[in-house]
């Protein structure tokens, strides 16, 4: 039996994300999950109060911080794994695929001078590799297709599936940004599927169908039978055309541009230059065909 860790979710309304505080509560030890750092793109103003929140937490719980995992470099939000880190200095971890994505922004944000070779976590997971929470096991599946360097981390009876599945009534994530492919989002969701059907799944985000209160966790038994993807798309071919078709109608995130500069760089800021300020730079015309928001 997969030992059962406490997972506490906390949604961020402004990027409708979801960042998790998972624990051994006997051993008192945890891991943060794809945590936020908060970026106005209106004023360029950054804060820390998501990531306040989740300290605030972890330190009314008693628990002492393992990991600072991300899934994948996000193109919704900035990371505040560095953040944390520099908070409490727990080690960070991404998917080693983020060299692959490192490679193909540094060429994107024409960064000569960019190490692109994840120096800039403290630990790069490959497919199948394993670590602790406590006492509890977990492992990494890599799952690319929403980007190169995806992965879900299955720690005890619960998968962190990132921006692969929602919730069943959310259906599945896009494959179109640079390096995604819905061929690959495919193989990795029938992976993830073969899991326990008892498995609990905890999406990386919500959406609100309808207008509903946040959701975000669900079962690998509820995936299969009620996502209103792989419920009724039963062939990679049938999966493939309709998310194709789905993803040529999506406009991009907001942040995109904002934030892959940022979570490339282990959600670093840029440095400061010479008058005290921090600048983004944005690529124009990198991302054409994209439908207008």
């Amino acid at each position: 039996m997969a030992a059962t860790p406490e997972v506490t979710g906390f949604f961020d309304p402004r990027t409708w994300s979801v960042q998790y505080v998972v624990a051994d509560a006997a051993r008192r030890k945890c891991a943060i999950i794809d945590p936020v750092y908060d970026f106005d793109e209106k004023s360029g103003q950054t804060a820390s109060t998501n990531a306040d929140r989740l300290l605030e937490f972890v330190a009314g719980k008693g628990y002492e911080i393992e990991w600072i995992l991300d899934t994948h470099p996000h193109a919704d939000h900035f990371s505040a794994a560095t953040y944390l880190k520099e908070k409490t200095g727990a080690p960070t971890a991404i998917g080693e695929k983020i060299k692959d994505v490192q490679r193909l922004w540094k060429n994107f944000y024409n960064w000569s001078d960019f190490p692109a070779d994840g120096s800039q976590w403290d630990r790069l997971f490959a497919d199948g590799d394993t670590f602790r929470i406590g006492d509890i096991a977990g492992r990494v599946m890599h799952s690319p297709g929403h980007t190169l360097a995806s992965v879900t981390y299955v720690i005890g009876d619960a998968a962190f599936v990132h921006d692969t599945l929602f919730m069943p009534d959310g259906g599945t994530a896009r494959a179109d940004f640079p390096g995604g492919s819905a061929t690959a989002l495919w193989n990795s969701i029938q992976a993830i599927l073969a899991l326990p059907d008892d498995t609990r799944i905890f999406t990386g985000h919500d959406y609100q169908p309808g207008g509903r209160q946040p959701l975000w966790e669900s079962t690998v038994a509820e995936q299969k039978a009620s996502n209103i993807h792989m419920a009724k798309l039963k062939t990679e071919a049938e999966f493939v055309a309709a998310r194709e078709a789905r993803d040529r109608t999506l406009v991009m995130p907001k942040l995109i541009l904002h934030s892959l500069q940022i979570n490339t760089n282990g959600g670093r800021l840029p440095e400061p230059e010479a008058n005290g300020t921090r600048y983004l730079k944005i690529p124009l015309d990198l991302l054409k065909g994209a439908p207008w928001g």
